[in-house]
């Protein structure tokens, strides 16, 4: 069973109500088992952190990273959270947001790859 932090629950709600325009571009292609037929959550709680896109099937994490990541303290973030989930058996992809916005068709592919 994946562990999960319940005080993150409503939180997780409202990121799920106030997407990234990159999360809900690919969120429109991801959804509803628009991937291989696999099934696809968004905002998923997940331990302590709450991942952009969860795959349970193939055990895949998808990160849309903005301009907060890029700095030291996000990068340094985002390496303890990766390890978390890799410790957990996940594959987190990290993604920009720019790249998702200027190269949707890309960001699928290495995807659809994974799964």
């Amino acid at each position: 069973m994946i562990p999960f932090n319940k005080n993150l629950k409503e939180f997780a709600r409202e990121l799920r109500k106030n997407m990234t325009d990159a999360e809900r571009f690919l969120w429109a292609r991801v959804r509803r088992k628009g991937l291989k037929g696999y099934n696809f959550y968004r905002q998923k709680n997940i331990g302590n952190y709450i991942v952009d896109f969860y795959c349970p099937k193939a055990k895949l994490v998808v990160e849309i990273d903005g301009g907060q990541h890029y700095s030291e303290e996000g990068s340094r973030k985002d390496r303890i959270r990766d390890r978390y989930l890799a410790g957990l058996g996940f594959t987190v992809l990290r993604f920009s947001d720019r790249e998702v916005l200027k190269n949707i068709d890309g960001v699928i592919a290495r995807i659809y790859e994974r799964l």
